[in-house]
């Protein structure tokens, strides 16, 4: 009787877990067909992302061999100056915006949430929207070089070669559309920071985070204050070229060397924006092949921030022949050493944990030992280039193009090689070949060192970089030759490993589950992979759970945890405390949609008509990209639920809708404005640079906006502010009229300071392209006036959201959102009146 007991509950198990199964399935199920593209599953957009990164990695890479090609012999003329231009600055610049950023973010998309154990990242919209935009913008900035427009000033873009002395759209071409694909890698990192923090799994405390985790919101925080910086230059760079703004004209007041400081803000913490995520995969790679937790967790987390840190303080020693002060060059050079000993830290703690553990033999480890050898050796030569003596002789010559590509590749392509074949099964649920990848290895292996070994020796000998070809009889012809040979044989290594990702593998049986028997969480999944990722979200008690928690995925699998169902047909995953990853919030995530592509579609309208300056055209772009977004963030965002709460298993009931500080949007609001403050800091760096280089800045007789009329816009503004603090008040106090007459006089107020703000400058007269003082104080005047004009969108969105019923009392988080916002529009709108009418009076 026992027996028939334990077969009938047994049935009613299995037929209990099939109902469930087949209820997620409906939700979570990808588009067929058509509208597969509209999929925003991170699954999905994540293999999308990362495809196209590295379809753009090939692109870049056959430009190298049209170089190398071209370098092979003396006097070659198999590529002309100007194309030779054209592919070594679209070389670099797909490398660095289009492969070396995207591809992690990619990559971190599709496989951080089984690393977290959720379903989804809190904005899978958000996801689709950056990865649209990523390919519009890199097909705008690829497709230039087939039509002889390419930008030809070189990955750094530097002035004034690229204002004064090229014609054609190519400066343009890079300019706005690198900004664009900026605006992907954005979006991206927001996804990431809130994803990290707040969709762990119960039990994930800060401390238990999976490195790659910690390497990724490191990167992530680190894309924030980079970025922005090289948007602000961009602008500049942008109002000089289509309207004579002359930031960096020395004739009128400008300098150059604005841009070098503003693009290496940006251009050397990028460097470990790239570096950072591949050491990451190391760190998940290693542990799995040593069969041990990583030897120095807690070290290996410290020295990931400590690199980001120091990152931000190295950018001048690019810049040690500009004439930088005999004090910047020495604390350029010590913070450019002292970058060594956290990522020494990180190698060691990698050595440690294989010589501690049992090591296994594979492709993943082959890749990643090539990678620490080629990165320490460029590591070494980076020392040397550190010092401001060695570096005066080494600049501009190949020798910097060695050590770069040592760091870069050894730092960046061997360990994303190593990366593919490990992860592969979880995107496929197959493994690829082993012989495949040993040819692979050490054809790219031998390739690669063939190829930049040889240029530390044809820099020393005085061969400067960024050069189509040299003369026959000065040394570089037989180290040249070699390079280009050994440019070849990495090519063809990287060809054996695409062919056997790309080979047809169905006859192939699925891999076991788990195959490198890891112990991380993104192994839980079945293989192939189900639509929902995790069948249910664990509760986690150590840093390698499939290793700490013996049944786990048994467990898992039988729905015994958190979110088995979804009885309300609804895309579900959970949000918990940012510290100690306690379950606060059943997230409800949006569907498939096409509106990220059109509202993708109409921004790229935006930047690439106004390359051309079709201003119309881009106005009307921007404003259907606008319109898009609104109707995106109508019908997709906080939706108001049917039931307050929902039990989400194991006990535990759960709010299905959360405002302020404890909801993923609040977060979202606050980390990009953080972002938006960075490049706004960066046009204030702009306007105090001037004033350090010249004796009279502001000039003298110059006009200014006056003090009347920033202080009268002021005084209006933070009218406006404390209006929108009293309409979320009074929304809460469910007084919808008060509300809806309180961010109306608010939105009044806005109107009224934005316009007293732009009569400053206006009425004084002052000319943005006769000095480099009235174009400081317009940009920073235009800068606040747009921002403040979003706010005045965002406070009629919300009275419409009142009276439309979609925003309520208890539902307030478009309200919260917006106050927010209003929070850093207020620090802006002072601190822009402060620079422009106040700073005068003191200098």
């Amino acid at each position: 009787m026992s027996d028939l007991t334990y077969s009938h509950d047994e049935r009613d198990d299995r037929a209990r877990r099939e109902a469930q199964e087949r209820r997620l399935s409906a939700p979570w199920q990808t588009p067929r067909g058509w509208r597969y593209w509209s999929a925003v599953n991170n699954s999905e957009v994540g293999l999308w992302y990362t495809a196209t990164s590295f379809i753009f990695f090939l692109f870049a890479g056959v430009l190298a061999l049209l170089m190398r090609t071209q370098l092979a012999i003396p006097e070659n003329d198999f590529l002309s100056a100007t194309t030779y231009n054209q592919v070594f600055t679209l070389h670099g610049s797909v490398m660095m915006f289009l492969f070396g950023v995207p591809i992690f973010e990619a990559f971190s998309i599709m496989i951080l949430p089984q690393m977290l154990g959720a379903r989804d990242l809190p904005f899978p919209r958000l996801s689709a929207y950056g990865y649209w935009s990523f390919l519009i913008g890199g097909i705008f900035v690829c497709g230039s070089i087939f039509f002889g427009a390419a930008p030809e000033g070189g990955w750094f873009m530097y002035p004034p070669l690229t204002t004064a002395y090229q014609e054609g759209l190519g400066a343009d071409i890079w300019l706005l559309g690198l900004s664009f694909i900026e605006v992907a890698s954005l979006a991206a990192a927001v996804e990431l920071i809130v994803g990290v923090l707040k969709t762990r799994p119960p039990g994930m405390r800060i401390n238990l985070l999976p490195l790659y985790a910690w390497y990724i919101l490191v990167v992530a925080v680190m894309i924030l204050f980079a970025f922005p910086p090289l948007i602000a230059g961009d602008l500049l760079f942008e109002m000089e070229r289509a309207f004579d703004w002359p930031f960096f004209d020395p004739s009128r007041g400008g300098d150059p060397l604005l841009w070098q400081h503003l693009f290496w803000i940006f251009g050397h913490p990028e460097v470990y924006i790239i570096f950072l995520p591949a050491i990451a995969l190391v760190a998940m790679i290693v542990p799995t092949f040593a069969r041990r937790p990583i030897v120095g967790y807690s070290w290996v987390v410290l020295a990931a921030v400590g690199t980001g840190f120091i990152s931000f303080g190295l950018w001048a020693h690019h810049m040690y022949t500009t004439g930088l002060p005999n004090i910047s060059l020495a604390f350029f050079s010590a913070a450019s050493e002292a970058v060594a000993i956290p990522t020494g830290v990180q190698i060691f703690c990698f050595l440690a944990t294989v010589m501690a553990g049992r090591f296994v033999r594979s492709v993943p480890m082959l890749f990643v030992t090539g990678a620490l050898a080629i990165f320490v050796l460029g590591g070494l030569t980076g020392v040397m280039v550190a010092i401001a003596p060695f570096d005066f002789q080494a600049h501009d010559t190949y020798f910097v193009v060695a050590h770069l590509h040592y760091v870069l590749i050894g730092g960046v392509l061997f360990p994303v090689a190593a990366g593919l074949y490990y992860f592969y099964p979880m995107a496929t649920g197959k493994l690829l070949a082993e012989k495949p990848g040993y040819w692979a290895f050490w054809l790219m292996f031998i390739g690669f060192n063939v190829t930049f070994l040889p240029m530390h020796f044809t820099g020393l000998l005085g061969m400067p970089r960024r050069v189509f070809t040299y003369a026959a009889d000065v040394g570089f012809d037989g180290l040249n030759l070699v390079s280009t040979i050994g440019a070849f044989i990495l090519a063809a290594g990287v060809a054996v490993l695409v062919i056997e990702v790309l080979w047809p593998k169905g006859k192939q049986p699925y891999a076991k589950r788990n195959p490198w028997n890891a112990g991380t969480l993104e192994w839980l999944g079945e293989m192939p992979g189900k639509p929902w990722g995790v069948r249910s979200i664990p509760l986690v008690k150590g840093r390698y759970p499939l290793w700490d928690q013996p049944h786990l995925i048994r467990d898992v699998d039988a729905g015994r945890f958190y979110l088995p169902d979804a009885e309300e047909g609804k895309r579900e995953t959970l949000i918990t405390t940012t510290i100690d990853a306690d379950p606060i919030q059943c997230l409800r995530v949006p569907g498939p949609t096409f509106i990220t592509l059109w509202a993708a579609l109409f921004t790229g309208g935006a930047f690439i008509f106004a390359t051309y300056k079709w201003y119309l055209a881009a106005g009307t772009s921007a404003l259907l990209a606008l319109v898009t977004v609104l109707v995106w963030l109508w019908t997709g965002t906080a939706k108001i639920p049917e039931k307050r709460s929902k039990d989400v298993g194991l006990g535990v009931s759960l709010p299905l809708y959360a405002s302020g500080s404890t909801s993923v949007g609040w977060w979202a609001m606050f980390i990009t404005m953080i972002g938006d403050m960075s490049a706004y800091a960066s046009l204030l760096f702009g306007y105090f640079f001037f004033w350090t280089v010249h004796d009279d800045f502001p000039p003298d007789p110059a006009a200014g906006p006056g003090l009347f009329w920033p202080v009268v816009a002021a005084a209006l503004l933070l009218g406006a502010w404390v209006c929108t603090l009293l309409s979320r008040h009074w929304n809460r106090r469910d007084r919808p009229l008060a509300f809806t007459l309180g961010l109306g006089l608010g939105a009044v107020l806005n109107v009224a300071g934005i316009l007293a703000l732009l009569a400053g400058p206006h009425l004084n007269g002052l000319d943005p392209t006769r000095h480099v003082y009235p174009a400081t104080v317009w940009v920073l005047v235009l800068w606040t006036t747009i921002h403040l004009g979003v706010g005045l969108v965002m406070q009629c969105y919300c009275i419409a959201r009142r009276w439309a019923g979609r925003m309520t009392a208890e539902h307030d988080i478009d309200i919260r959102n917006v106050t927010l916002y209003w929070h850093f529009m207020a620090i802006t709108s002072g601190v822009t009146v402060l620079v422009i009418a106040g700073f005068p009076l003191l200098a």
